[in-house]
């Protein structure tokens, strides 16, 4: 049987290293010269391959598909066994003090390097510069049309993994351009928009020329009634930072999206209060509340130009009560997302109700999709590329079933076992054909 599959990035990659090690013929196609580079991109910051949060706790960062399908997803491919996977590539990683999951180079490269080895060395076929044009079934088999240099080439396939990503990051491969074909097959898309991305405001010149670039940290920022903690940085054209990026969602979902900020949420509004007045303050309140509330920079900034232009329409007496009311709510109007080219992720991808639980288009056996292809999305922090591990390795599992095969991961966890690594796979499949 020949399997197909369509995407160099880490869920292409993941499903082909499930296949292959299970005894399939695989050929990966990618339309760049090189896999994985949206990988790459996404080394820069160190690799963050996984968290290592409790598998309960995992599910709630993901939206879009039922917690169920997540717990299902997690427990055949977790965040225990991506670590096992990159120790097997010979790549140590550690938990940082925020509970992510690193290699212990701090670099992609390297483990993206062993990994295409140990897929070459499996067997996988790479046919770069291989970009999808077309589409389409023909009785017992897809036929597939890429677009190359030497013109356009067919490659029939018994099953096809599509894993060619969401609409961010264009410049790797990941623009979206599969969405006609999708929608060519009649399979609904849900249209794509920024996720992990950052904001616009229209900051006023006064307040950029002093705060651009800084940080806002230990704070916690609200919007639509859910609240995260964390950290912003102040930029040109608006805010960047975890903490926002967990409220993409809910931002998107609002029709004047308002973030509010609570400069000091480690104190009640009657705390600073009494702190300032146990300063003993004198002469510019703000001054005076920035030494009293130890207010960065940053924080000082916001905090001046919101309650002098509120006082402005407001007519209201400053006073500490008006300022420790404005640090612990402090409301910031949001013009929108930065454009998706720029976004970390996009939200977004072929709808849930066209896929069954293995991944497989319901309407067209045989046919998967993996990773951002799919209309989820995660926080940054490890829960994206664990996402796209572990929706690669069901499509995987999935395309087996549909071979009527026997899956090696699925019986291996049913005796709560780990997977096989991928050096005892392979060995193991040449014994077998011995």
């Amino acid at each position: 049987m020949k399997l197909a599959i369509v995407g160099g990035g880490p869920s292409g990659l993941r499903a082909a290293e499930v296949a292959v090690t299970s005894g399939l013929h695989v050929t990966l196609f990618e339309g760049k010269p090189s896999v994985g580079r949206k990988f790459l991109v996404a080394g820069h910051g160190g690799l963050n391959l996984t968290h290592s949060e409790s598998p309960t706790q995992f599910v709630t960062r993901y939206e879009g598909g039922s917690d169920s399908f997540w717990t299902s997803l997690l427990h055949e491919f977790g965040n225990q066994e991506v670590r096992q996977w990159a120790s097997d590539l010979g790549i140590e990683t550690f938990i940082g003090t925020s509970g992510r999951v690193f290699p212990k180079e701090f670099k992609a490269a390297p483990l993206l390097r062993r990994w295409v080895e140990r897929l070459r060395s499996l067997g996988i076929r790479f046919q770069t510069r291989h970009y999808l044009h077309a589409l389409r079934r023909e009785d017992e088999h897809f036929l597939l049309e890429f677009q190359t240099p030497e013109g356009i080439q067919q490659h029939a396939a018994d099953s096809v993994i599509l894993a060619l990503g969401g609409a961010s990051w264009p410049q790797t491969g990941s623009d979206a351009a599969w969405v006609s074909i999708m929608e060519s097959l009649d399979v609904e898309v849900t249209r794509f928009s920024a996720a992990n991305c950052g904001w616009e405001v229209d900051w006023h010149q006064d307040i950029l020329s002093t705060v651009e670039g800084l940080p806002l940290k230990n704070i916690t920022v609200s919007a639509g009634g859910k609240s995260i903690s964390g950290e912003l940085l102040i930029t040109r054209y608006g805010l960047e930072g975890g903490a926002l990026y967990q409220l993409g969602s809910t931002l998107r979902s609002l029709p004047e999206p308002i973030l509010t900020i609570d400069l000091k949420p480690s104190f009640s509004s009657q705390e600073l209060m009494d702190k300032f007045s146990n300063s003993h303050p004198k002469g510019d309140l703000f001054k005076a509340a920035a030494a009293a509330w130890k207010l960065a920079p940053a924080q000082l900034a916001l905090l001046r130009h919101h309650v002098e232009g509120w006082a402005a329409s407001h007519q209201p007496n400053l006073s500490p009560k008006l300022l420790a009311d404005s640090v612990k709510s402090l409301p910031i109007t949001l013009i929108g997302p930065r454009p998706i080219a720029e976004a970390i992720s996009s939200a977004g991808g072929v709808a849930f109700s066209e896929l069954d639980d293995h991944l497989m288009v319901k309407r067209l056996p045989g046919l998967f999709v993996a990773g951002e292809m799919i209309d989820w999305e995660a926080p940054t922090g490890g829960y994206l590329l664990q996402g796209c591990f572990a929706t690669g390795t069901r499509a995987a599992q999935g395309v087996l079933e549909y071979f009527e095969k026997e899956p090696l991961a699925p019986s291996l966890y049913q005796e709560g076992k780990k997977p096989p690594s991928p050096s005892q796979a392979a060995a193991d499949e040449t014994q077998k054909r011995k």
